[in-house]
């Protein structure tokens, strides 16, 4: 493998993960026929304790989601292709 900013064939492939931490959204067809009437009970029966959970986070699903790429670095140059 060649570097194709300099030509030099000192190049070494690197693995790099990428970590993101993401925030599960429910989706139309939840919100269509559950979510609106279950959101509208809830602040209407649990007001105090849902502005609560929504302060500080609870109940909120979050997952991390992991994404792996190579990188080609070249030693002499210091290129990332």
């Amino acid at each position: 493998m060649t570097c194709p900013k300099c030509g030099s064939n000192d190049v070494s492939v690197q693995v790099l993960n990428e970590s993101k931490l993401v925030t599960a959204h429910h989706g139309i067809i939840w919100w269509m026929f559950i979510g609106w009437w279950l959101f509208l009970i809830k602040w209407l029966i649990f007001t105090v304790p849902a502005i609560i959970f929504k302060i500080f986070g609870i109940g909120k699903n979050k997952k991390i989601i992991n994404k792996t790429k190579k990188v080609n670095v070249c030693q002499k140059c210091g290129n990332t292709f």
